[in-house]
């Protein structure tokens, strides 16, 4: 069994090496093996088919603009429409967003400012600060979320990698469709996004793999890595 990393992987960037960290933390609490494999947007954009066979799972990384967005994109859609477990970070956070935005809301012009800062529907734009490096609160606002049935509390304090994410203005029609907040800080912006009706199709704006330790991995990495796998 093997899931997917889709992005440009460098060692440099602290987000990409914590994620390889993460994924051997949780092994120490899954009961099956597994493989995980990084793989480029380009290398998405010219396999897809191939990609979609062979992989279980994705995990949508940080680290964008992505060489290829459309690969991205078309990776996601796939995986919402067929209910195939995918974990979105920072970066994938955002382009989960634009995918849903794109094909769900039917915004054919959503567009996120980091590739088309000038566009006139820029569903991911600017966060309100620059949230780079910052630890933070997160208020987990739906207990009845599969978010919160994995943290098992109302808050938490996780690190953040990106300067966008979900535009507030659009936050209630994402909502109001099945692309739930059922998360947010201080600021009542977007930090965790859900899926109805889906086994595993959660983004978060912030990076959890860097909040995981040996001794302590991170319960939301887990838990996709349980999905993938499908245990319990």
């Amino acid at each position: 069994m093997k899931f997917g990393i889709i992005g440009e992987f460098d060692e440099n960037f602290r987000p990409h090496v914590a994620t390889n960290e993460a994924i051997i933390h949780s092994s120490s609490l899954i009961r099956s093996e597994f493989e995980s494999i990084w793989i480029s947007t380009e290398e998405v954009e010219k396999n897809f088919e191939d990609i979609v066979e062979q992989f279980v799972g994705f995990w949508i990384a940080p680290g964008s603009p992505y060489k290829s967005m459309n690969g991205a994109l078309k990776l996601i859609h796939h995986t919402r429409e067929n209910k195939i477990p995918t974990f979105g970070t920072c970066g994938g956070f955002q382009h989960m967003v634009i995918e849903f935005a794109r094909n769900v809301l039917n915004i054919q012009d959503a567009e996120h400012a980091e590739y088309n800062p000038y566009a006139s529907r820029l569903v991911v734009n600017p966060l309100s600060c620059d949230l780079k490096g910052e630890l933070l609160d997160i208020h987990i606002t739906d207990i009845d979320s599969k978010t919160f049935a994995i943290y098992g509390k109302e808050k938490t304090t996780e690190k953040y990698y990106c300067n966008f994410g979900l535009n507030p203005a659009f936050q209630d029609l994402f909502h109001k469709n099945g692309f739930k907040i059922v998360a947010s800080d201080k600021y009542k912006e977007a930090r965790i996004l859900e899926l109805d009706n889906h086994p595993f199709f959660i983004a978060t704006l912030f990076v959890p793999q860097d909040n995981s330790m040996p001794e302590s991995p991170h319960k939301l990495v887990t838990k996709f890595i349980k999905a993938v796998l499908n245990e319990n």
